[in-house]
């Protein structure tokens, strides 16, 4: 037990780099504030300002940059995976930090645990198109096959309509629905991290 409080990172996969406006960092923004009012010190890094190399393995060699994401993830209690949807799926930046993340399934604690067991994971999505509900669950397999735990309710969505050019960032404001979904996702990953850092999962040996 440690009287630190708890941390959370937020990996924004957008296909904007930075400083462009991005509905996908506006959402994992609004998924912080929460946390922070549950008392987690947050941070956010926009992927692809980053030169993430492919592969599965910790780091790629020269020019791979995913070290220096890995090892604020690797400090943090909660990651806060953030995505557009495109063509009904999440964004090719999502998929590249699943499979680098995939890495950590060979990496153990003293207990045999890969690295992310004990760790927890929401995920927020947004775009105009349909296919919300099946980016999250492609991101929670992937992550709870990496080890991270996922809370009740813990993923947060926006799709505004088909076939339209509206973006998350233009609302005036946040929908009552989409508030409240990321209030709970933040306060529930919140409760579930604090119980796991009492007491982690059993040992693997």
């Amino acid at each position: 037990m440690t009287d630190q409080p708890l941390t959370a990172v937020a990996l924004v996969c957008s296909l904007k780099p930075s400083p462009a406006p991005s509905s996908s960092e506006l959402m994992a923004e609004h998924v912080c504030e929460q946390l922070r009012e549950q008392g987690v010190k947050t941070e956010s890094l926009r992927c692809v300002d980053f030169a993430i190399s492919p592969g599965v393995e910790a780091d790629m060699g020269d020019g791979d940059e995913w070290p220096k994401i890995r090892e604020k993830v690797l400090k943090s209690d909660i990651l806060v995976l953030a995505t557009p949807v495109w063509l009904g799926n999440p964004s090719s930046v999502t998929q590249r930090v699943l499979e680098r993340l995939d890495a950590e399934l060979s990496n153990t604690d003293d207990a045999d645990r890969p690295l992310m067991v004990g760790k927890v994971a929401v995920v927020a999505v947004v775009g105009n198109e349909d296919g919300a509900h099946k980016v999250i669950a492609d991101c929670f397999q992937g992550l709870n096959d990496i080890g991270y735990a996922i809370p009740a309710q813990g993923s947060t969505y926006w799709n505004g309509e088909a076939m339209q050019s509206k973006d998350y960032n233009d609302l005036d404001e946040v929908p009552e629905a989409i508030a409240s979904a990321t209030a709970a996702a933040a306060r529930n990953a919140a409760h579930l991290a604090s119980l796991l850092r009492e007491r982690q999962y059993p040992s693997y040996r």
